[in-house]
């Protein structure tokens, strides 16, 4: 009976576990997460979701604080337009989070940051430009290209002397997506080190309509490889959405797949962000308290707890401390949905806002609940304890759980002693 650990995944020089975990801001892959799969030998992700809240928090930087103070006065503004991210100082966010994880890294894995470019942030190219660098600057070891297909982001740092060090790799959901990307990056002669294929069970934004259920991560996996093997490039794709025990992966390892990235068992472990109250959510999940809904101003559906403070919140547009979402025209879905329905309800004391929900207020609050489908089966991996909670786990224990179990098998933590 073979196991996840009967595999290596190759990227250039390094032989790593075929485990990697997943980006998951904000964060919520934190820089403890991701420091314990290097040590044991995988690869950890930290997320540049929203930064420079990050580091205010963990740092005590005040980097929304003076967002804030310079913009104020557009507070009650219906155009976004004028609120622009200082350049620098997402440059020093950025680097400040990265340069911190590396100088702790420890172990003979590796360290990614998972970059979206639906975090536009008022100026796609320029911001996007700025983490793509600073990350690279600050010594990270590789970079996930996610939410959107990223046509650019290879060209806008071409010229940076790490362009062809860092690892460097793309999350797809479809070889249309992925055959996009390389016709669009084939003049730079630079292909990327690995392709993350993420089917339907994902947790968060999904790269699928609301049609997300008559896809297979095993289907799209086989295409993806199919497809390098006709265009004969020889690029790890790393499949995941769904992959809940070491067996899992093992089907798609022996399918072809160079590695699996995993996310919702660590959501539950000590190291993640998440609070605590949060991962008990999480633990007492039952199937039909997850849904696919469309509240993202990003336009991708999103998968996530139905019960969350995000749904329905009707909370204030804050753009000018935060404003993560904002186009290149300063406007935002969530921004149209909000000012439609105060002007429905213009006296109201309390707005309700089904339609859309404001992400970058809510994922900073904890409140945004968003999930992988085998959310619900969080239960069966820890103990219960008598106040009705589980046992926390330990990212350890997670990773080692994928890396060594059989006949999918999930393998208990042992009893806390007080």
């Amino acid at each position: 009976m073979k196991k996840l650990d009967d595999f290596r995944l190759k990227l250039g020089n390094n032989e790593l576990v075929p485990i990697m975990v997943g980006g998951m801001g904000v964060d919520i892959s934190t820089t403890e997460l991701a420091l314990v799969a290097a040590r044991l030998g995988g690869i950890g992700h930290i997320s540049d979701a929203m930064v420079p809240a990050v580091t205010d928090r963990l740092y005590k930087t005040k980097f929304v604080k003076q967002k804030l103070k310079k913009y104020k006065y557009n507070a009650n503004n219906d155009d976004k337009s004028v609120v622009q991210f200082n350049l620098d100082n997402l440059a020093e966010a950025t680097k400040m989070h990265v340069s911190k994880t590396m100088q702790q890294k420890q172990g003979d894995g590796m360290i990614f940051i998972n970059c979206m470019e639906k975090l536009t942030m008022n100026n796609p190219l320029g911001t996007l430009e700025v983490r793509l660098k600073s990350a690279m600057d600050a010594g990270i070891d590789g970079i996930s290209l996610s939410a959107g297909l990223h046509l650019s982001s290879f060209g806008l740092i071409k010229d940076h002397p790490r362009f062809r060090e860092v690892k460097l790799g793309i999350i797809v959901s479809s070889t249309r997506a992925l055959n996009l990307f390389l016709r669009k990056t084939a003049r730079l002669n630079r292909l990327p080190d690995f392709i993350v294929v993420e089917g339907p069970l994902a947790g968060g934004h999904l790269g699928f309509g609301m049609d997300w259920a008559k896809y297979d991560l095993k289907i799209l996996t086989r295409e993806v490889i199919d497809f390098l093997a006709e265009k004969e490039f020889s690029i790890p794709v790393i499949t995941a959405g769904g992959i809940f025990t070491g067996s899992d992966a093992v089907e798609y390892m022996e399918l072809g797949a160079a590695a699996v990235q995993v996310a919702t068992r660590f959501t539950v472990t000590k190291e993640c962000g998440l609070p605590d109250k949060v991962k008990q959510k999480y633990f007492k999940a039952d199937e039909d308290d997850i849904e696919v809904n469309q509240i993202s101003p990003t336009g991708y559906p999103m998968r996530m707890l139905k019960k969350c403070p995000a749904l329905h919140s009707g909370v204030a547009p804050n753009c000018e401390a935060f404003g993560y979402l904002l186009n290149a025209k300063g406007s935002c879905d969530y921004i149209a949905a909000y000012n439609a329905e105060l002007a429905k309800h213009p006296t109201a004391k309390k707005i309700i806002v089904k339609g859309k929900t404001c992400l970058c207020y809510h994922m900073r609050k904890f409140n945004c609940w968003t999930c992988g489908y085998y959310t619900y089966q969080l239960k069966n991996t820890s103990l219960k304890l008598e106040n009705g909670d589980y046992q926390m786990l330990d990212a350890e224990h997670v990773f080692k759980d994928y890396q060594f179990s059989v006949n999918n098998q999930v393998k208990l933590p042992e009893p806390e002693v007080d």
